[in-house]
């Protein structure tokens, strides 16, 4: 189990996204984190990674560059980000908690699959540290209020290091579309139905070729009682404990069942 409660104000923190180094919801997230500590690292990538997944660069070098003290950025991804902040840029001492993103739009239901949000907390939780991805749902792909999150997420960040949870898990936070003061309270939730690919454009390239453009629009479940998508539609903030050990333990059963 992460221990806990966490000593926020002389926690390390390690701050990434899957959005690039000069994301605007990287910015937010770090002036969360300088709410309550005093050490904060911002190890980012150099261009947006969305949709990267957990992926892992290794048939090519990386190369990071030194912005300012404790801010770099790296050309790679995500996963890339985490294992070198770690394992090289701060090996003298390891954070004590990661914050990943703010992410423009939500990270819902099968977006956790494909999400480089979700997959640098869960590198961090691989290796050992609290990891926790924060997400800001934006109806329609409309303006984004990083209002909200800089009002709630550094209680929201306080509420869940409070609690111990398991080395397999990680926090995902969604906050809803809507000003602070009109947000619900916290609602621990389950992680809904939310699948992209529901729009797939055909279209021709300057040469003749044909090419074909995967889009936002997703097939959704938006009213399932106790998930991720119905908690932030409705306009509340959702926290989700996602788990990195994926056995199906009823499909194990039934299968030892059988082979026994």
């Amino acid at each position: 189990m992460f221990k806990a409660p966490l000593n926020l104000s002389a926690a390390r923190v390690l701050i990434t996204n899957d959005d690039g180094i000069d994301a605007p919801g990287l910015r937010v997230l770090e002036a969360v984190a300088r709410t309550f500590s005093s050490d904060v690292w911002v190890v980012a990538p150099q261009q947006e990674q969305s949709g990267a997944g957990h992926s892992l660069t290794l048939r090519r070098p990386l190369r990071i560059r030194h912005l300012a003290e404790q801010r770099m950025t790296i050309d790679g991804t995500p996963t890339d980000c985490v294992m070198l902040a770690v394992k090289h840029l701060m090996q003298d001492r390891r954070p004590d908690l990661i914050l990943s993103g703010v992410n423009r739009g939500a990270n819902m239901g099968e977006d956790v699959t494909y999400s480089g949000t979700i997959a640098a907390a869960m590198e961090g939780t691989l290796l050992g540290i609290p990891s926790i991805a924060l997400s800001l749902h934006t109806e329609d792909r409309g303006e984004a209020r990083w209002g909200t999150v800089e009002a709630l997420a550094p209680d929201v960040i306080r509420q869940v290091t409070e609690v111990a949870w398991s080395r397999n898990c990680l926090i995902n936070v969604n906050f809803p579309d809507c000003p602070p003061d009109e947000a619900l309270p916290l609602e621990v939730t389950i992680e809904g139905r939310r699948k992209i690919g529901d729009e797939v454009q055909e279209g021709t390239d300057p040469r003749g070729e044909k090419y074909y453009w995967i889009g936002a629009q997703r097939d959704e479940d938006r009213f399932a009682p106790g998930t991720d998508l119905e908690a932030v539609y409705r306009g509340a903030v959702s926290v989700t404990p996602l788990s990195m050990d994926m056995t199906d333990l009823g499909m194990l059963a039934r299968l030892q069942s059988h082979f026994s």
